[in-house]
């Protein structure tokens, strides 16, 4: 691996489809390598924009406005981070050898559609999974969910951290499920995937390295969720050996059919010594955000260096966790009081996103701890947190 400098005509470029703070992170670590990064969005000064090299705002929905920037750009790497993105067009420039697609443009074509991810966990590498169904209409879904049962999940076939998601308690829930999923997709498609209920002990994400030499675990990642949005991680989780071997093997199996190289979270239920697969994305999982304190190696670095084809280390550093800090208005430009409190905690760190606008239940920031536990993590990182007040400018 050779690489240059960036700004020159020795550079390795790679460009972010999608700059959230996940995106951020990667920037950073690219730039720590010497690599010169493009980061595009559907909106200006996203984070991962105020640092990287340049920065583009693009409807990456729109194919031809995706294969212009690219053939403007042209960069070596493009590695997608969100789901709204025109995949079939990034099938087409991988095709056209335009860019290489982190970690293929197929993986990113499959994972970021519920369908199309499900239909390779369940029916062609037969991993286990809850009872599903996939529906186009609004009678599609009420003959599903009442032949899945109740209580049960609803979601669009495209979309991320909880959005358009809802739990069903009876038939009387399904038609606002419905609406809640058409509109509330990254991509408006009138098709949701409906999921029957396991009874689980704990979810986890298993961080999942595919580097140049092998296939990579990081220690199991505990996590809360609410409304299908995570409000605190940790690392490790506690579990059984059977069950940590059942949950590598299947997080082994679903990332080698999808190929490439990178980091992929693998979203699993446990429940004694029993899994079910769930999801996977194929870039940094924000549950992962813990591993800025937890690995010697984050999953931002991890993934870095896998995409470069560099050598990676998932060593664990300390039980560490991260608590979720939301915006709790709708204003653009905020203000963070408390930082000094909150950084007052024993091995705490603030990971303050600088998103441009604040909603309710917006992901704006994150506190990090590492301790001697992971219940100590988990107790210092919500402490943090708490000392956090997001005030209005």
């Amino acid at each position: 691996m050779r690489i240059g400098t960036p700004l020159s005509p020795s550079a390795i470029k790679v460009m972010l489809l999608g700059s959230g703070e996940l995106g951020k992170e990667v920037v950073i670590e690219l730039q720590r390598l010497g690599v010169e990064t493009i980061a595009v969005d559907r909106y200006a000064n996203a984070p991962a924009q105020q640092v990287a090299h340049r920065a583009h705002v693009i409807d990456m929905t729109d194919a031809k406005a995706l294969r212009t920037l690219v053939e403007s750009e042209r960069p070596h790497l493009i590695v997608p981070e969100i789901e709204a993105i025109a995949t079939d067009e990034l099938l087409r420039i991988e095709e056209d050898k335009l860019a290489t697609v982190i970690p293929t443009a197929r993986a990113a074509h499959i994972t970021m559609n519920r369908e199309r991810i499900r239909r390779l966990a369940a029916e062609e590498l037969k991993l286990p999974t809850s009872p599903y169904a996939f529906c186009a209409t609004l009678a599609e879904l009420q003959a599903a969910t009442a032949r899945i049962g109740f209580p049960c999940f609803v979601k669009p076939v495209m979309s991320s951290s909880g959005k358009g998601q809802s739990r069903l308690k009876s038939a009387a829930d399904v038609e606002k499920a419905w609406d809640k999923a058409l509109t509330a997709g990254r991509v408006k498609e009138a098709r949701v995937i409906v999921e029957g209920e396991i009874e689980f002990d704990f979810e986890i994400t298993e961080l999942t390295v595919r580097a140049a030499d092998a296939t990579h675990f990081c220690e199991p990642v505990g996590h809360v969720q609410f409304d299908g949005d995570y409000v605190e991680s940790w690392q490790p989780q506690a579990m059984s050996k059977v069950a940590l071997a059942k949950a590598r093997d299947m997080a082994g199996r679903v990332t080698a059919a999808l190929g490439g190289h990178g980091i992929f979270g693998v979203e699993l239920f446990v429940k004694g010594d029993e899994v079910w697969f769930s999801e996977v994305s194929p870039r940094p999982h924000d549950t992962g955000l813990v591993t800025l304190v937890s690995q010697y190696q984050s999953e931002f670095a991890l993934h870095a260096r896998a995409i470069l084809g560099l050598p990676v280390s998932t060593a664990l550093k300390s039980p560490g966790a991260s608590a979720v800090i939301y915006g709790g208005m709708d204003e653009k430009g905020i203000a963070f009081e408390g930082v000094d409190e909150a950084l007052r905690v024993p091995e705490s760190e603030l990971r303050i996103f600088g998103k441009p606008q604040s909603y309710m239940k917006r992901r704006m920031a994150v506190a990090l701890a590492r301790g001697t536990t992971t219940d100590e993590a988990r107790l210092r990182a919500k402490t943090c947190a708490s000392a956090i007040k997001t005030v209005k400018v």
